[in-house]
Formats: structure tokens, C-alpha cells, sequence
């Protein structure tokens, strides 16, 4: 099975729980996605029959607390979950910290007792899947520019505007949506097959192939008034949610860059030039060693903020520099 670059032996510091999650996952990917995911980042589609998988082996929000059918977990064995998984794939990764981070959290945070009753233990085992819906075809890192609204009519709330490029959007049982509500941003529980709620498949892109990427359109949309999120209120709080994404992300790339460097040194030491394997030459190594150096750096950011998270302390700005610095350093 792959060996996980680890320079540092942080694997010393890792708990059992946190062992067993990093290597069951890995197991994971390596028997059962990665000889798929060929076929569909070429087809441009997920693989459904994964999903069932993911959630019997506790992957999706296994920080959440056993009552709802989560495994309970500390931050750090979930970072190294989602860093397995995208070394499988970046979409693999994307389905579940959306379905974790950005559906199971607000619905955990913000929810009610009837909400999270319904919602969590289906969504956590897998057989329901959510979205999330706030960017927004001219706002994105602006999503304070929203145009989506929410009005308020008898029983319930009418929702018209657009999302875009939403993962799990044409999966999704149940959206995340976030609008202006008497000019004040606020969260919404939106079903499948809502009538004047519809999903458009994008197609064609050149990255994320496997990921259903979509665009959610509500035209007079009208929902019950149970399914406001009552406790989800302004801008913070669609911004704690992408906290707890960017958290995810900052773990999974380092898993795509183990992924870049693997391939990089298995080649390196079969490619024969001028009588001996290209890793003979010191070109080749000083590219290797500066792959190895950017991995382990990235490696200790994250599992210190993994501590941090799981202590109370962390800081949201302390998220965002380990993201930055991880995502350019596997991108790189």
C-alpha cells in the first residue's frame, strides 16, 4: 500500500484514533476509488456507488456526536481524512467536506431540534446528500453583494435569484441556501423537487472533472416556514460554514500534493537516463527535496491548527494563511 511522505514522524503525535482513520481511509481510496476514478474524470461525472461507502465507514461529519450517528472524532483525524481522500481525487475530497463542512455543520449550528432529527443521521450515513448555496454568478468572494432574496408570504418564504458553481448541486437532496431576507442575509432549507427550484448540470470544465458542479435557479420558490434556519442570521454566519470548508481544503491539498510527489519519485527512480535512474541526478533530487520541504511545512501548519480547532482557539485568519500557503504550495 502508498506510504504517506512523513519527514517530520508526525505520525508519532497521531493518536490511535487518529491512525486508524488516516489508514482506514486510505485503504479506502487506494482498493475501492482509485480504480475508478479514471473513467470518470475522463466521463465527467461522480461516482455514486462510492458514496453508500463513504458513509458506512464514518467519513462524512465524523466530528459530529454519536447521537446523530457521527463518529465523534477529533479535528486532526478529520483533516487527515480529507487528505487521503484527495489524494484520490480533489472531488472525492470536495463532495464530502461540502457534505460535512458547508450542509451537516450550519444544520448542526444553526438548526432546529426537528432539522437536525431529520436531517443529520441520513445526511451523515450518505443516503441523503446536500449543497450549499451561496456564491452567486457575479458575487463571489463578495457574497455580501448577494442578489438572491427571501420574502416572507403566508406559511412560509418565496426565494428568486441564482447560485453558481454549487458542488453536489444536481445531487443534492436538500440545499443550504443563503439570501436577503428584509436586506439581511439568512439561511434556508430548500428540498429537491421544491416546485420553481431547478438545478443545471455545468459541463465542459477542465478541472474538478469528477465533481458535480451545477447552477441552482429559484423562480418564486416558496418553502414552509420550518425550514428557515432560525439561528442562522447576517453575514457570519455563512462565513463560519466556509471556516469549516477551508479547513478541510487546507488538509485535503496537502493530499494532492503527497499525491504530485509520489508519482514524481516512483518515476524518478524507474527512469533510466545515461545508465542510471533520473533520481541519481542531483537536478532531479534538488526538485525532490524542495517538494519534500513544502509538504512538511505545510504538514506541521495543519496539524497544529488541528490542535488549535479542537482546543477552541482557533482563529478564522489562522485558517485562511494555512489554505493560502497549502493550496499554492500543491498547485506549485
Amino acid at each position: 500500500m502508498y506510504t504517506s511522505p512523513d519527514f517530520y514522524n508526525l505520525i508519532e503525535l497521531f493518536s490511535e484514533e487518529e491512525k486508524l482513520a488516516q489508514m482506514s481511509c486510505r485503504q479506502f481510496v487506494e482498493e475501492k476509488f482509485l480504480p475508478l476514478i479514471t473513467e470518470y474524470h475522463r466521463s465527467g461525472k461522480f461516482p455514486l456507488e462510492t458514496i453508500a461507502q463513504i458513509g458506512q465507514l464514518g467519513f462524512i461529519g465524523p466530528t459530529m456526536p454519536e447521537e446523530y450517528g457521527g463518529a465523534g472524532m477529533g479535528n486532526i483525524a478529520y483533516g487527515l481524512i480529507m487528505q487521503e481522500l484527495e489524494r484520490g481525487d480533489s472531488a472525492l475530497r470536495s463532495f464530502v467536506s461540502v457534505q460535512s463542512g458547508l450542509v451537516i455543520y450550519p444544520i448542526y449550528t444553526f438548526g432546529s431540534t426537528a432539522q437536525k432529527d431529520r436531517w443529520l443521521p441520513a445526511l451523515i450515513r450518505g443516503e441523503k446528500i446536500g449543497c450549499f448555496g451561496l456564491t452567486e454568478p457575479d458575487f463571489g468572494s463578495n457574497p455580501a453583494g448577494m442578489k438572491t432574496t427571501a420574502q416572507k408570504v403566508s406559511g412560509g418564504y418565496r426565494l428568486n435569484g441564482t447560485k453558481m458553481w454549487i458542488t453536489n448541486g444536481t445531487l443534492a437532496d436538500i440545499a443550504i441556501v443563503w439570501a436577503k431576507l428584509d436586506g439581511k442575509i439568512q439561511g434556508f432549507l430548500v428540498e429537491k423537487g421544491t416546485p420553481g427550484f431547478s438545478t443545471q448540470l455545468i459541463e465542459g470544465k477542465f478541472s474538478l472533472r469528477a465533481s458535480d458542479t451545477a447552477e441552482l435557479i429559484f423562480d418564486d420558490c416558496e418553502i414552509p416556514g420550518e425550514n428557515l434556519l432560525s439561528g442562522a442570521t447576517g453575514l457570519k454566519s455563512p462565513l463560519r460554514c466556509l471556516n469549516q470548508a477551508r479547513y478541510s481544503i487546507l488538509w485535503g491539498s496537502i493530499g494532492a500534493a503527497m499525491a504530485c510527489y509520489d508519482e514524481a519519485l516512483q518515476y524518478a527512480k524507474s527512469r533510466i537516463q545515461f545508465d542510471k535512474p533520473v533520481a541519481a541526478f542531483q537536478l532531479t533530487q534538488h526538485k525532490l527535496v524542495e517538494m519534500i520541504s513544502e509538504i512538511t511545512k505545510a504538514q506541521l501548519m495543519a496539524f497544529r491548527l488541528g490542535q488549535l480547532k479542537d482546543s477552541g482557539k482557533l482563529k478564522a485568519t489562522q485558517i485562511s494563511l494555512a489554505k493560502r500557503n497549502n493550496v499554492s504550495m500543491a498547485l506549485e
